[in-house]
């Protein structure tokens, strides 16, 4: 069982379990980021979907207007020309072949997001068992199978980050960080929110977005009204 600082107990005392307006969630979540680092700021839905249906899973993207604060590592598998526009890019692992095979040889990636070429996903599908576990197989859906792959590296690297389900049907995404202004972090989580209801599985019955919640990363949870 997880355990709570005092600091952490005091805070989730002082919070309401009404449903706050966007602005009003984002100003508790800030106020209990006193940790002494700059706290990330997650959102989580809780949604109307069945995990296990394949086409009731979420998987898409959204380019977060403010960004989210946070150097993300890319590795990019490309062939020719392609390595050297990943790598001018801002890209910080390039390869093909090679760099596939001592993947598989080391059997780890120390990564936060996988680009590959259609061309090269035969040699990077053989990395399944351990990019899968880590989420970071490359899907066209979300933009990280491409030609263009120096506008990825430059598109993720900017701020556009990946939404999926987990096998709870919760999707879990950070919006930015504590220090970031609430204008800020309002305007990033607003995207989410278009883009979140916009992928609603048709097949989906019932409420569908059932509850929303936003926290840093050592405070406690705050329930937000996303309607208000």
């Amino acid at each position: 069982m997880k355990k709570y600082g005092k600091r952490y107990k005091e805070a989730k005392e002082n919070i309401s379990e009404t449903e706050m307006s966007k602005e009003e969630s984002l100003s508790i979540c800030k106020e209990n980021a006193t940790a002494k680092f700059d706290e990330s700021v997650d959102v989580v839905f809780s949604l109307g979907i069945d995990p296990e249906d394949s086409e009731q899973n979420i998987r898409t993207t959204v380019s977060l207007p403010n960004g989210t604060g946070k150097e993300i590592k890319i590795a990019v598998f490309a062939g020719g020309e392609q390595l050297s526009e990943a790598e001018n890019a801002g890209a910080d692992i390039v390869g093909g072949k090679e760099l596939a095979t001592k993947v598989a040889s080391e059997e780890k990636l120390d990564v936060d997001l996988v680009i590959s070429t259609p061309e090269m996903m035969a040699e990077v599908g053989q990395l399944g068992k351990i990019l899968g576990p880590k989420g970071l197989m490359p899907n066209p859906k979300t933009g990280t199978v491409t030609n263009d792959v120096s506008k990825a590296v430059e598109d993720f690297k900017k701020g556009k980050v990946e939404i999926k389900n987990d096998k709870f049907g919760n999707v879990h995404l950070s919006i930015g960080k504590a220090s970031f202004e609430i204008n800020q972090l309002l305007e990033n989580l607003n995207e989410v929110i278009v883009e979140v209801e916009r992928v609603k599985p048709p097949s989906s019955k019932g409420d569908y977005v059932k509850s929303v919640y936003i926290s840093s990363t050592m405070g406690p949870s705050v329930p937000v009204n996303i309607n208000i």
